[in-house]
């Protein structure tokens, strides 16, 4: 009695009748190389986002300060100090910059997240229960 309740739904069994050809394994494969890389790139959207966040909190930060005051402005490795005006200038730059690479980042998840559910439609049609494809969040 014990063995049959061990063969419930849920439970892989070695003997069943799946046959993986090497084109599954390879969609497979590039399935978990796609799934890799949104992660990679949710990560630096968040850190792209945090960066914009904070150029936007300078700018307003900025624009309360006198108008005479000097701001120094980290220019690759060397600090340049500008008026208000021209530092405002090379945020607000700076910050289009930023939306750019952060709308970049967002079209080529959104590309990967597309391939990813062809090739999930695929492999579920062709394996069934007998494939996990979901992130475990």
């Amino acid at each position: 009695m014990a063995k049959v309740e061990s063969k419930a739904k849920g439970t892989f069994q070695p003997d069943s009748d799946v046959h993986i050809t090497y084109e599954d394994q390879m969609k497979i494969n590039k399935f978990a190389n796609y799934n890799a890389k949104v992660e990679d790139l949710k990560e630096e959207l968040r850190i792209k986002q945090n960066e914009l966040k904070n150029l936007e909190e300078a700018s307003d930060e900025i624009e309360l300060l006198d108008e005479d005051v000097k701001i120094p402005c980290l220019m690759g490795d060397v600090f340049l100090s500008f008026d208000q005006t021209r530092t405002l200038e090379l945020l607000a730059e700076t910050k289009e910059r930023k939306k750019t690479e952060i709308t970049g980042i967002q079209n080529t998840s959104r590309d990967l997240q597309q391939k990813m559910g062809d090739l999930k439609g695929y492999l579920y049609g062709r394996f069934g229960s007998n494939i996990h494809l979901e992130n475990d969040e």
